[in-house]
């Protein structure tokens, strides 16, 4: 597939119309929060589809231009207050937008199954100045692709998903609702004493020189697997972990459980090890009082769970739904306060911290991070065609990280699961994959699967 750019230019907030416009210089910032600050310093990069008719490039561009004079941190750089800390620069330097096209159609092109192939269809998301970049492709076929990238600094996904849903509206030209709020640290003051109660070392910050996670060098290459799980399969999955259970555990409670267990017996890791799961939790609800929805920027800690591999691979599904439950229950408002008052106290200078969040990273074997955009509003993204026929992530293949998303390829209510691994445990997770049996023949794990002890003894055991 052969993408051909059209044009490459930086689009700047239109403040046409406005009474009192802002002046766009580096005395205007907005300073990151201690969310902002523990969060991925890297690019992201998405992207949505959409059949033809759509509206003219002009209306995309102008409705983004417009959105822009609402969210000026898309349209800003990173830098540094007048003191010294990290902040976003609103001086108004604009978003990268680039027009493409592809003279094929679509459908022949790209299909439903990841795909480096993807990476041609936004701009590159490295070494790029800007904060946030867009690419319009059309194919010959009427078809419109928007690729994105964006910096983590602007704000996380539920942030993100704001931002679109605005421009959508701009670009139908009906009134883009509540704006974002741009104050990211008046919500997060330290108490006073401060009140530290659990460790936020190797949680959120790693002493310098540590790696992420497993820090694990591959020898091989690594492919994205997308696995298709249907209404019909969601419900099976969910009845089966909660059917020896006290708790109806969610639709990703399950489906982490099941994929948890079923990306590390692929992985053939050694039952004596451990494998930790890692999940982005929003606290925009979870702390009290709830912080407003019209907060932009992150708002995201981290659940960790543990396991020995021997009992997450054999033991019954409830066990592995467990362990994530009692884990994400545990970020709550006390949880969020302790890390506000760690982050703001002299500890993480004094110990020289830093994030944990490691972009030089290349693979997690044998742990799993995971990314869920279950609850983004796909729907609300309407720019003026009906809303995509698929919002997905780019093709990154760092192995072990997992993205769960609304599935576009199948009836409402799917899910989908982008799973990357090494390319020769593949075959294996293909085969497993979509198994609901306690017990899976695994020559590395023998045949036992029966849990002998009660569940919360298994977990007090492996934590």
């Amino acid at each position: 597939m052969e993408v051909k750019i059209e044009s490459s230019r930086l689009l700047k907030p239109a403040y046409e119309g406005i009474d009192d416009p802002p002046s766009g210089t580096a005395s205007e910032i907005v300073k990151l929060s201690l969310f902002d600050k523990v969060t991925d310093d890297a690019h992201f990069a998405a992207i949505c589809a959409f059949r033809a008719p759509n509206p003219p490039n002009s209306v995309w561009e102008n409705s983004l231009a417009k959105v822009l004079t609402t969210f000026r941190e898309w349209a800003g750089r990173l830098g540094e207050d007048a003191d010294g800390n990290p902040a976003i620069i609103l001086n108004d330097e604009g978003v990268r937008f680039v027009e493409a096209s592809v003279d094929a159609i679509h459908d022949d092109v790209i299909t439903s199954e990841p795909s480096p192939a993807l990476l041609g269809l936004h701009p590159s998301p490295w070494g790029v100045e800007e904060l946030a970049q867009v690419q319009l492709t059309r194919f010959a076929c009427g078809t419109l692709v928007v690729g994105f990238t964006f910096h983590h600094k602007l704000g996380d996904g539920y942030g993100t998903t704001h931002f679109l849903v605005s421009w959508a509206s701009a670009c139908r030209g009906v009134d883009i609702g509540t704006g974002p709020m741009h104050d990211r640290t008046s919500f997060f003051a330290p108490r006073d004493p401060p009140q530290i109660e659990f460790e936020h070392r190797m949680a959120e910050y790693r002493p310098k020189g540590t790696r992420f996670l497993s820090g694990y060098k591959p020898t091989e290459e690594t492919v994205v697997h997308r696995v298709h799980f249907t209404k019909e399969f969601i419900a099976k999955l969910k009845a089966k972990v909660s059917s020896r259970a006290n708790t109806r555990y969610s639709t990703f409670e399950s489906l982490m459980a099941h994929l948890w267990r079923t990306v590390t017996m692929a992985r053939g890791v050694e039952a004596g090890e451990t494998t930790r799961l890692r999940i982005a939790v929003n606290g925009r609800h979870r702390m009290d009082p709830e912080v407003p929805e019209e907060y932009f920027g992150n708002l995201v800690l981290w659940a960790y769970c543990s396991s020995k591999v021997g009992e997450l691979v054999n033991s019954p599904l409830h066990y592995a739904a467990e362990v994530i439950h009692s884990q994400v229950t545990r970020l709550n408002d006390r949880y969020f306060r302790s890390f506000i008052d760690f982050a703001s106290s002299k500890v993480v200078e004094e110990e020289d911290l830093v994030p944990l969040t490691d972009p030089d990273a290349e693979a997690l074997y044998p742990d799993v991070d995971v990314n869920s955009w279950l609850g983004f509003p796909m729907r609300f993204m309407d720019f003026g065609g009906g809303k995509p026929f698929y919002f997905i992530p780019s093709y990154f293949p760092m192995e072990g990280l997992l993205f769960v998303v609304p599935s576009f390829f199948g009836e409402d209510g799917s899910v989908d699961a982008y799973v990357p691994l090494f390319e020769s445990k593949l075959p294996t997770f293909q085969n497993i994959c979509y198994s609901l049996e306690d017990k899976i023949e695994m020559e590395t794990y023998g045949n036992s699967c029966s849990l002998e002890k009660p569940v919360a003894a298994v977990i007090a055991s492996s934590s």
